[in-house]
């Protein structure tokens, strides 16, 4: 087969992810990586050694070295949590082995295996971080070879026969994201390929690798402006100075002594203050359950409270353009329901001082002018990331 049939399978690939990408608006990115490993041979050394040797002679023994290092650079698109597109350049290594012939001789041959490869790799979570993962791809490869032979097995049939093919690949692995732009990969992987001289053989591979993701940031959680919980100054209280102690004297009682007691401190307005979480941080992909950097900046949040005294606690949820006016409308308020059932039952706040609602794609934070288009692009979700959010505001004093 020619190497345009690899170009197809990329370009279909390609078609591939931009069908998918239009159909989830979240979790995708671009990513760059590189694996090392080990990588083993099964070929079939008898027919290999045949197709070298002269007529009339015969190998009686083989010894093979099938065991070589190999590694592959790759880079790929994730659409979406569950489906990936990659493509790279592998080199499976060198595999060398020796025969001995009768009439006496001996044999040398070596393979060399690279090429270019386009895989569909689908991602199972497990838990927030960690990742079973599947491939099946397409891999055009280059087999190289080099023979000689001393005795009766000089001289060889084909000193350096070479085979371009494409041929298919599989494998599976796990993958752990230390963080969001960094992901560890460990994967055993499968290649069938040409040995150059009629027949074909398997390689099997055993790597660790890492993945850089381009333009994942870290969800980040941001707080409004907002007006601090200042205890106001007590109003000094004015103590009258004894008066002297009386004279006994025939005269009329002394006068009593005079105290003037201070007035109540003023009544004190209440503040208002306002602070708000990017969706990201608070919930996983199109997930209304809070994940544990949510819970972190809750309880936070909840301890800030102690102490305070404060009429009502109100959580609003919003998502940003993309997606069904009723989708969004549901989510917001699923998500505006989870922090606030975590503040009552985690955070210790009074439960009839709290109030959830969804906003759904209301009073957006970004402008129209800022973010065009109505496309769901990896450009456009990140422009509009300011709008998926969770304001949480109170109205209290210390």
């Amino acid at each position: 087969m020619k190497s345009h049939h690899a170009l197809r399978l990329v370009t279909l690939a390609g078609l591939g992810t931009l069908m998918v990408s239009s159909a989830f608006a979240q979790d995708s990115y671009y990513y760059g990586g590189l694996s090392v490993g080990t990588s083993r041979a099964k070929l079939n050394e008898e027919r290999i050694t045949a197709s070298q040797l002269p007529a009339g002679v015969t190998a009686t023994g083989i010894k093979s070295d099938d065991r070589e290092t190999g590694f592959k650079v790759f880079g790929g698109y994730q659409a979406n949590r569950y489906i990936g597109f990659e493509a790279g350049y592998f080199s499976l290594g060198k595999f060398t082995y020796e025969g001995t012939t009768n009439p006496a001789g001996i044999i040398n041959g070596k393979l060399n295996f690279k090429g270019v490869n386009a895989d569909i790799v689908g991602t199972l979570p497990v838990t927030d971080n960690f990742s079973v993962i599947g491939r099946v791809g397409a891999q055009f490869t280059r087999t190289r070879t080099a023979f000689s032979g001393t005795g009766a097995a000089n001289p060889v049939t084909d000193p350096a026969p070479n085979q371009r093919e494409t041929n298919y690949k599989v494998g599976a692995g796990v993958q752990y994201a230390f963080s969001p732009s960094v992901l560890g990969r460990a994967e055993v992987e499968r290649y069938r390929v040409n040995e150059a001289v009629g027949g074909h053989g398997v390689v099997n591979t055993v790597t660790v690798g890492l993945v850089f993701p381009f333009g994942r940031s870290a969800p980040m959680m941001k707080t409004a402006m907002a007006t601090p919980y200042v205890a106001p100054a007590p109003a000094p209280i004015v103590k009258a100075e004894p008066a002297p102690a009386p004279v006994v004297v025939q005269a009329p009682p002394p006068a009593p002594v005079v105290v003037v007691v201070a007035a109540p401190p003023a009544p004190v307005i209440p503040p208002r203050t306002r602070v708000t979480y990017s969706a990201e941080s608070m919930f996983g992909f199109d997930k209304s359950a809070v994940q544990p950097e949510g819970m972190a900046a809750l309880d936070t949040f909840s301890k800030e409270l102690q102490g305070t005294r404060f009429d009502k606690v109100s959580v609003e949820g919003y998502t940003d353009r993309l997606g069904s006016a009723e989708y969004n409308q549901k989510l917001s308020m699923e998500r505006a329901e989870a922090v606030k059932a975590y503040l009552v039952s985690k955070g210790g706040v009074d439960a009839s001082k709290v109030t959830a609602a969804g906003m759904s794609e209301g009073n957006p934070v970004t402008k129209p002018e800022d973010c065009k288009g109505t496309k769901a692009t990896a450009k456009l979700r990140a422009c509009l990331q300011p709008d998926r959010r969770v304001e949480i505001e109170v109205t209290g004093t210390k």
